[in-house]
């Protein structure tokens, strides 16, 4: 199983950056996790986009569905359809174009629901964010792997992602910036968590170009022994 980080950012990229994007490959499937901005065409490069077994979203956010309208005119160009799995959120224009074009399929998915893919089985799981939210757990027969998307602090996060090898875990923020009310964790918290959640691995998303890196990277690691920041173009083996 080989996930590529095809854009980390948020919630605007970096110089020649993309958003949130992830794909997943195995033997036999292929998901895309997220769909920011920039990220169609890195997924191009590695795949026909209308060849992806499903895509799955964690929220409706700009930098993580930017893309999706566009993908809408490849899909219609060829007459293709694409299944996606996302929570139900009628504020956003981009669900209501998605749940309203033929060309996407849409499953809503809500905390607890779990669903296949091909082989795979995949959880929704719980997110704190300004609008509905989900995170993922991806069930293989070798190892779990957890996708937190955008969340702040929730009392269920690490029941849910209980010995995940790899958490890919929104860690936005230094420690000094972070707090209560903010849309997302901090670098120390999201390493708390995988720590907690006993998950051998943590790498840290949703990255801000305004925020420092190393800063980031040193908080997590006092609390986690091994992190890593997430970095576009980068294929990750399970």
């Amino acid at each position: 199983m080989k996930i590529h980080l095809l854009g980390v950012n948020g919630p605007f990229p970096e110089s020649g950056g993309a958003t949130s994007g992830y794909l997943l490959e195995t033997d036999r499937e292929l998901i895309q996790f997220d769909l920011g901005s920039g990220i169609l065409s890195r997924l191009t490069a590695r795949t026909a986009p209308e060849a992806l077994s499903a895509i799955c979203l964690s929220h409706w956010h700009y930098d993580h569905t930017a893309d999706l309208p566009v993908l809408l005119y490849r899909l219609q160009a060829l007459g293709k359809q694409i299944r996606i799995y996302a929570p139900e959120d009628e504020s956003s224009p981009v669900f209501r174009l998605v749940s309203s074009e033929p060309s996407f399929i849409l499953t809503s998915v809500r905390p607890g629901d779990s669903f296949q893919i091909g082989d795979l089985t995949l959880t929704a799981g719980p997110a704190r964010h300004p609008v509905p939210t989900v995170g993922y757990r991806i069930h293989t027969a070798e190892a779990d792997w957890g996708y937190t998307g955008d969340t702040n602090t929730h009392p269920d996060l690490v029941s849910f992602y209980q010995d995940c090898r790899l958490l890919l875990c929104d860690g936005l923020f230094p420690a000094e910036s972070w707090g209560e009310q903010k849309p997302h964790l901090s670098a120390s918290l999201a390493a708390q968590l995988a720590a907690d959640a006993s998950c051998e691995q943590l790498v840290l998303t949703q990255l801000n170009p305004c925020i420092s890196p190393r800063v980031l990277l040193e908080e997590a690691r006092a609390l986690h022994p091994r992190v890593t920041l997430a970095r576009a173009g980068e294929r990750l083996t399970l």
